[in-house]
């Protein structure tokens, strides 16, 4: 004991004196006084369960009074109705992500009870029917009717809709849909990652969605083996059933006296009543199993909601059920009231549906307000009516004038601004901003995307549909227009809003028109940034630079590198793929080699060696072996010749070597890009612009870098090599 109280006191004296220097704070203090409430709660939250798992145990093992059972019974049968409506008004599976841990907890309280009302049961069984309480006395009574084999019946028909129908199918489901859920988190993390380099959602926004993505995993994977909890429940109701009639049949003969009629009437009556207090709860959270695992993942409403507006949706179904329960209702003998009575209410709803369909067509039939022509302006011409070219400029159809409109709800202005955001954040320096104008010559759902004033984009959109993208692996077809996402070229399909459901849970990527614009922005402007940077934005990013770096940025410009040559640079590495947000680096390049020579060509590669390890980061992140596609020697030498006779541009490559070189480096990616690994190709660095330049447009997916821009901490490992048999031919 006088260890246990110095432990104790160890143990306690610290927090005292954390209390006590928390509450000497003014501040701490009014925050622990309006927290004390919230932290008392929460207490009392965390001793429940305990507590819960302690009060099973005491069943087990304690005698339990009959006016305790009936308490106890009647909170279980309580418990499981509010779980039940809990999984009903769930909006999503995940909203009652604590279920697997409910549904072992209540089959933990429910087998304590039948373990304490069995006790019960025997030991006092011969005192008559309410020797286990009035809850189990009445159940009996009220289903028995006075016949033993109606009460047996009846019991053994719960246990088989329990047991062989809802908790098998549910188990079944939730086996399903934990493979599934496991099999699609890869192409999920794949959407996240695209939807975040798009610059659609922030870093907070990704991993939220991650997390949600590993917590829909874990549900389907607990709910998996939750489900043979109740399975178990019921194999153990059945046999519980049998020990306490057999087990009361014999006590009550041999050592009560009770003839065997009187035996059976009292035993068989309690543990039927037992039973069926122990199944109605049982078979109440079977169903709420069953509710919970069927329920679609991305589904944003209550399953009423979901369940009504999907089952009448269709006038002709309930037309048709009208006229069956018509026919069936004037056959002879048949209940004409019910079946008439039916057909009419079916009828209505059909009209009720039809008037609905109506009045939604009437409302997307009306035209849309085209803006008026404006009067011909009667002014001199001045240079004001000469428009200067927008960098970046987006152009939509009428139809589409709502999407750019606060007013009217548009969210492509946000969407836009992400996107700017996220790729001047990646690329080192300001995007310029998107122009956004309507163009009547457009198709009304058209819009174009132009850089320079030059055409870069265009496509068609539905803004009163869905696209729901095929990202792979999809498991059914979704009704609606065939399409191709303009970003990527994937196969899609135009959907209706309704539809959304649906279609995610088939597995589909499902986006709306602004993210579709929006993703198609991104991707174009990413492609073409080197376009997007010019001498201005090169002097707000020098302003910048030389806030903190004042003697770097007037040491070298314009003394040693003129601005036109800077910004040639700088499109240099955005065109090779190279962001600029290492400007320090790259001014200290531009000291140490630019008074040495003046080529952009030369200073670029330079400038690649300085970031180096900006470079590979990228590429390959944190890895510290770099896996390279190599050119064979006999091929370097062939293309060392080539640029001898022909050039930096490369125009002394045969053009038959030139055909086998890209496609045995197509081949070589495809392998890489399969495998789950980056394609770099590795080779001089006299090379390395020659072929960045060859395979930019043919094979986007290589990066070309020089045996110079491998940092000395990393290890390559050659996986192809290209060009041996090619070659070979060329030399001789």
């Amino acid at each position: 004991m006088s260890f246990l109280s110095n432990l104790g006191s160890k143990l306690t004296s610290p927090v005292e004196g954390a209390v006590a220097r928390a509450q000497a704070n003014p501040t701490v203090a009014k925050g622990l006084a309006i927290g004390g409430g919230a932290y008392r709660k929460l207490r009392m939250i965390k001793l429940g369960t305990p507590l819960l798992v302690l009060a099973c145990l005491a069943m087990v093992t304690l005698p339990i009074p009959p006016f305790l059972l009936d308490i106890l019974f009647s909170f279980n049968i309580s418990l499981s109705m509010v779980v039940l409506l809990v999984a009903i008004y769930a909006k999503r599976p995940l909203d009652f992500g604590s279920f697997p841990t409910v549904l072992l907890l209540t089959t933990i309280l429910r087998l304590a009870l039948n373990v304490a009302s069995t006790r019960v049961i025997l030991l006092h069984g011969q005192n008559g029917t309410a020797a286990a309480g009035k809850v189990i006395e009445a159940f009996g009574q009220v289903v028995m009717g006075g016949s033993y084999t109606v009460g047996l019946i009846v019991f053994a028909i719960l246990v088989i809709i329990n047991f062989v129908v809802v908790t098998k199918g549910a188990g079944r489901i939730s086996e399903v849909s934990a493979r599934f859920t496991l099999d699609a988190m890869p192409g999920k993390q794949m959407a996240i990652d695209a939807d975040l380099n798009a610059g659609l959602i922030n870093q907070d926004q990704a991993r939220e969605r991650r997390e949600e993505i590993a917590r829909e995993a874990d549900f389907y994977g607990s709910m998996d083996g939750a489900s043979k909890f109740v399975k178990g429940d019921a194999i153990a109701g059945i046999l519980i059933l049998f020990i306490n009639v057999i087990g009361g049949i014999i006590i009550g003969t041999v050592f009560h006296d009770l003839s065997f009629s009187e035996s059976a009437q009292i035993y068989t009556l309690l543990s039927i009543g037992d039973g069926l207090v122990a199944q109605i709860p049982s078979l109440l959270l079977s169903v709420a199993a069953a509710i919970i695992v069927t329920r679609q993942t991305g589904s944003k409403r209550e399953m009423g909601q979901q369940v009504v507006s999907e089952l009448f949706n269709d006038a002709r179904t309930m037309f048709i059920v009208a006229g069956v329960l018509f026919v069936m209702g004037i056959v002879p003998g048949m209940p004409h009231v019910a079946f008439l009575t039916l057909a009419a209410i079916a009828a209505l709803i059909g009209l009720l549906i039809r008037h609905k369909k109506r009045i939604e067509a009437e409302e997307a039939a009306k035209p849309v307000e085209v803006p008026p022509e404006p009067a011909p302006d009667q002014r001199e011409l001045s240079w004001d009516d000469v428009s200067e070219v927008d960098v970046i400029g987006l152009e939509v159809g009428y139809r589409l004038i709502p999407m750019v409109d606060k007013a009217q709800g548009g969210e492509l202005l946000n969407r836009v601004k992400g996107v700017r955001k996220k790729l001047s954040q990646d690329l080192g320096f300001l995007i310029p901003p998107v122009h956004i104008r309507d163009n009547l010559d457009l198709g009304p759902n058209s819009y174009r995307i132009t850089l320079m004033g030059v055409t870069f984009g265009e496509a068609e959109i539905q803004p009163d549909r869905d696209m729901a993208i095929n990202p792979g692996q999809v498991f059914g077809r979704v009704p609606g227009i065939p399409t191709k996402d303009p970003a990527f070229g994937l196969e899609a399909v135009w959907i209706a809003k309704q539809d959304n459901d649906r279609a995610l849970g088939l597995g589909y990527t499902v986006v709306d028109c602004s993210t579709v614009v929006a993703t198609h922005l991104s991707q174009i402007l990413a492609n073409n940034c080197a376009s997007l940077i010019g001498q201005e934005e090169v002097q707000n990013i020098l302003d910048i630079v030389s806030k903190t770096q004042p003697k770097l940025v007037n040491g070298l410009v314009p003394s040693i590198v003129n601005l036109g040559l800077l910004t040639k640079l700088l499109q240099n590495l955005l065109n090779e793929g190279v962001p600029v947000r290492d400007m320090r680096t790259i001014l200290e390049t531009l000291v140490e080699y630019a008074p040495k020579s003046q080529d952009p060509e030369v200073l670029t590669a330079a400038c690649r060696i300085g970031l180096r390890r900006l470079i590979i980061q990228d590429i390959v992140g944190g890895d510290l072996v770099i896996p390279v596609i190599t050119l064979s020697p006999d091929l370097e030498k062939v293309l060392h010749k080539s640029l001898e006779t022909g050039g930096a541009e490369g125009v002394g490559i045969e053009p038959g070597l030139a055909d086998r070189m890209q496609k045995s480096l197509y081949e070589a990616t495809a392998n890489q890009e399969m495998a789950g690994e980056p394609a770099i190709l590795l080779t001089s660095g006299i090379l390395r612009s020659t072929l960045s330049r060859f395979v930019k447009n043919t094979i986007p997916g290589l990066r070309v870098l020089s045996y110079q821009e491998i940092p000395d901490d990393k290890q390559i490992k050659i996986v192809s090599v290209v060009g041996n048999t090619a070659a070979q031919a060329q030399l001789r």
